[in-house]
């Protein structure tokens, strides 16, 4: 299925740069590795979003420590390793 693209002035520079330098042969592979990049990010935000979800859960359920307390626990650890 072939998609026509207005990018816009700078945009089009850039893919313009990135054509002269040779690293990529056309503007189709310029915009397949701009499309697989944004859904990497997207993939990196979900897992992120699920994390800090399974950390305000957590929260609620009272699985978390005092970060005071956990930092004391650290330095006692360290003290006594040392």
């Amino acid at each position: 299925m072939a998609i026509s693209v207005e990018l816009g002035g700078s945009l089009d520079r850039i893919v313009e740069d990135l054509l002269r330098s040779g690293r990529y042969n056309s503007k189709s592979e310029v915009l397949r590795e701009g499309v697989r990049l944004v859904q990497e990010r997207e993939r990196r935000l979900a897992a992120l979003d699920a994390a800090i979800a399974r950390g305000f859960a957590d929260v609620e359920a009272g699985l978390t420590e005092p970060l005071d307390e956990v930092f004391d626990r650290l330095e006692a650890d360290l003290r006594a390793r040392l």
